[in-house]
């Protein structure tokens, strides 16, 4: 009897944990069920991949979606109709929302307005604080739950814990990996006269690459103190890649696409105010820096930073204009292009992307291509060039630092659970986001 699928993937070149094949993926509900050639198989539908890649679906572990409290920014459904649209197939969003989501009621409501709302798969962080230190160890195991973040340095949002001893009661209570934003509190207040009225160039001046090695340096020890796991966000300079080189024992660390691609003070004089983050877009060097941990295996995984702000506000005179820009939908194009450059192979940007994610989180079923595993796929066009635009992307900001850019390799269909959600530019699939599992999270 003929074997049936609901969908067969034909002919694309699968790049997974055992190379770049030639193969036809067959799918049975939501799930991959078969790998190989599958030419005396039938589905109820076939798509030819011929001259494509077809990559694990890729993840982006952070983003700030802004709902609730501030969707004049963006919101669930916006954000991640970008990531869909960029190729995106999962999602970990940040706790810096209004209200903050630093309790149960705030964690469920996240939930609830994620599901069947959200075009990708998603988690939430929880956020870290001194007032519910003690809520933690039940807070990080909800499910759909990426884990704690805290913000060591204020970004944007109200969440801060910058002294040690409130960071070594979150330690000493939490299970899971924790996120950080690390960057020292107490050096970016000394350093505040540095900034220069209408000059975002003097924001890497103030927000310098001691205050961010001095916190990740503070981060590393409470880790050895207290015996548990870190993840540092958005490496933004060379000596935080030295150092952490040799603490891979309790440090996993995130590398972000406009740290890899844009360069200080260049991006500073022709974008102004839109090249600015926390932390910041550095120099050459340190651009060079973060290059080197990905070569050495430093980088754990990619994470876009998505921290979109409207037009007008960005166009505030420094520094009251506030940090962050688009990232989710430029993240596989921006990266793609770089495969095509020869600075990272493919296979690393998979291990970046989808294995390296899912190894790091414990997820459940993904970030892999293999029978038993959620049917999530990134097909690319490596050939492809195109040209990124305001106009593309799908955010309610409705702007990117990269608008004019033009890249070589291009997201072409992004598949959720087995559904074809993004085909060829276009939505083609209703929101189905689902919470993504994790190993620490399931329930029997």
């Amino acid at each position: 009897m003929t074997q049936r699928f609901d969908v067969i993937l034909k002919g694309g070149t699968v790049v997974n944990q055992d190379g770049e094949n030639v193969r036809d993926i067959g799918v049975t509900g939501g799930r991959i069920a078969e790998l190989g050639p599958l030419s005396h198989t039938s589905a109820a539908e076939v798509i030819d991949c011929k001259g494509l890649h077809i990559l694990p679906g890729v993840m982006d572990t952070q983003v700030h979606f802004r709902e609730p409290g501030l969707e004049q920014k963006e919101d669930l459904e916006t954000g991640s109709r970008s990531a869909v649209m960029g190729g995106v197939t999962a999602v970990f969003e940040m706790p810096n929302t209004s209200p903050l989501t630093v309790t149960e009621a705030t964690f469920t409501d996240k939930v609830k307005r994620a599901h069947h709302r959200m075009h990708c798969d998603f988690a939430f962080f929880i956020g870290g604080t001194r007032e519910n230190v003690q809520e933690l160890p039940v807070l990080e195991r909800a499910p759909g739950c990426a884990g704690v973040k805290v913000f060591i340095g204020s970004s944007t949002g109200a969440l801060l814990v910058e002294d040690d001893e409130s960071l070594r009661r979150i330690f000493q209570v939490i299970r899971r990996r924790a996120a950080f934003h690390a960057e020292d509190e107490y050096r970016l207040n000394d350093r505040k006269s540095l900034r220069v009225e209408g000059d975002p160039r003097s924001h890497p001046v103030w927000r310098d690459e001691t205050a961010a090695l001095m916190a990740t340096q503070r981060l590393v020890k409470l880790a050895h103190e207290t015996g548990k796991r870190i993840h540092v966000l958005h490496i933004s300079t060379k000596e935080e890649i030295e150092f952490l080189r040799d603490h891979k024992d309790v440090a996993s660390c995130e590398a972000t696409p406009h740290h890899l691609t844009l360069v200080a003070p260049e991006c500073y004089e022709r974008l102004g105010t839109l090249a600015q983050m926390n932390p910041p877009v550095r120099g050459a060097d340190h651009r060079a820096g973060i290059w080197r941990g990905i070569e050495q295996g430093v980088i754990d995984v990619l994470g876009s930073d998505h921290a979109p702000h409207t037009l007008e506000e960005k166009q505030k005179t420094y520094p009251a204009s506030p940090s962050g820009m688009t990232g989710v939908q430029t993240l596989v194009p921006l990266m793609l292009d770089h495969v095509n450059a020869g600075r990272l192979s493919l296979a690393r940007f998979v291990d970046l992307t989808s294995a390296g994610p899912a190894r790091l989180y414990n997820m459940a079923c993904k970030g892999r291509i293999a029978a038993g595993y959620d049917a999530d796929f990134t097909i690319v066009d490596l050939k492809r060039s195109e040209t990124i635009t305001n106009k593309w992307v799908a955010s309610k900001a409705g702007w990117t630092p990269y608008d004019g850019l033009r890249v070589t390799g291009w997201p072409v269909g992004t598949f959720i659970r087995g559904r074809r959600v993004m085909w060829q530019g276009e939505l083609v699939t209703p929101s189905q986001g689902e919470p993504v599992r994790f190993l620490e999270t399931l329930k029997a």
